[in-house]
């Protein structure tokens, strides 16, 4: 594992720290997949879990494989042990929707915050979520929708809210939360030459009501080259 506290010690200070009693939201985003933007999440969520003053919760949106959880639970010298598998929604509410439905042997069908599992990684002040595919049946697929209902009510339990989403180019899952996140980072790889795909996804963001806060030009410690400054906000 690459150490990147210097990094998130840079980004930490750049997004600003939660003002008191203002929980905060931001979103982790790349362009094309092998940008490393689980590792840059996953990261951030540790700092800040350190750094804030309440729980921070790591919540990926990677809905075909839980890529936190796997990651989290295969270094547990870093990270810490993960907890049992704990109900993730505060009220019902959640970011997804499992289609087709299971029918519930108590009538009607079973909701979806039931395929939504937290873990306490390492202690009680970092959490991670996510689907728990374990629980599908058949051709259940989840889907993400843009409903901000969950994004509302975890902010009444948490502090930093660290969101991990899939690339564009494998799923719409960022621009379709984007207005519900206080701030977007795209994800750029140091040896990614093409700057037109990360500004169509600023593009994008930006259009679906979300908040660019810039980029995180990941995998060097040098400053990014001139022509990526064309898409900062």
């Amino acid at each position: 594992m690459v150490d990147l506290n210097v990094e998130m010690t840079e980004l930490w200070s750049a997004l600003g720290a939660p003002p008191a009693g203002r929980p905060h939201v931001v979103q982790f985003v790349a362009a094309r997949r092998g940008e490393g933007t689980s590792t840059v999440a996953r990261e951030f969520a540790r700092f800040a879990s350190r750094r804030a003053g309440r729980k921070t919760w790591l919540i990926d949106l990677d809905l075909s494989d839980p890529t936190q959880f796997h990651a989290l639970a295969a270094d547990p010298q870093r990270y810490g042990p993960l907890g049992p598998p704990v109900a993730a929604s505060p009220d019902g509410s959640v970011f997804f929707t499992v289609q087709p439905p299971s029918p519930n042997p108590e009538g009607g069908v079973w909701p979806d915050a039931k395929y939504l599992v937290g873990h306490s990684v390492g202690g009680p002040r970092l959490w991670v979520a996510r689907l728990n595919r374990e629980a599908l049946r058949g051709r259940q697929q989840a889907h993400v929708i843009p409903s901000p209902d969950y994004w509302r009510a975890l902010r009444k339990h948490a502090e930093v809210i660290v969101v991990d989403c899939p690339s564009v180019d494998r799923s719409q899952s960022g621009p379709t939360i984007a207005r519900h996140m206080d701030q977007t980072v795209l994800v750029v790889s140091a040896d990614q030459p093409d700057v037109r795909q990360p500004a169509l996804l600023r593009d994008a963001i930006t259009a679906a009501g979300g908040r660019c806060a810039g980029l995180f030009f990941n995998k060097v410690s040098l400053q990014p080259p001139a022509f990526l400054k064309a898409i900062l906000p």
